[in-house]
């Protein structure tokens, strides 16, 4: 009687370790890229329709929107997949979602600061109940 394999014993432990909070995870990236790809158009338009900007810090933004909203998106496939490489980008950029919801309140834009922590406080914890659970 043949023995099964070692990488098919390792497949199925792996596969039953996957935390179902993956599927939530990688859609609340991908609204968050969403955003963020949506931020850098509205840069985009607004450095179209108005004059006296400066270029060079108004393409930083564009470009920096682009990476981000990228990163994220990656960050969100990977986690639907079933991957790793996902979980320290997502963590890193929900972390610093929370400072820049933190600057928000204090200059006193509210609705953006709210914006921001329902997407970013229900992802950190699903990440890191995600990294907990599959160790």
């Amino acid at each position: 009687m043949p023995k099964p394999s070692a990488s098919g014993d390792s497949m199925r432990k792996d596969a039953s370790r996957k935390s179902p909070h993956r599927s939530t995870v990688a859609t609340l990236l991908s609204i968050e890229a969403g955003i963020v790809l949506a931020l850098g158009l509205w840069l985009v338009f607004f450095s179209i329709t108005h004059e006296n900007e400066e270029l060079a810090p108004l393409l930083g933004e564009i470009s920096f929107a682009a990476i981000g909203a990228l990163g994220l998106f990656v960050a969100g496939r990977g986690y639907a997949r079933g991957k790793n490489y996902g979980r320290s980008p997502a963590i890193l950029a929900n972390l610093i979602a929370l400072g820049v919801a933190y600057y928000q309140i204090q200059g006193r834009f509210y609705i953006g600061a709210v914006i921001i922590l329902v997407l970013a406080i229900p992802t950190l914890f699903l990440a890191f109940s995600i990294a907990k659970s599959e160790g």
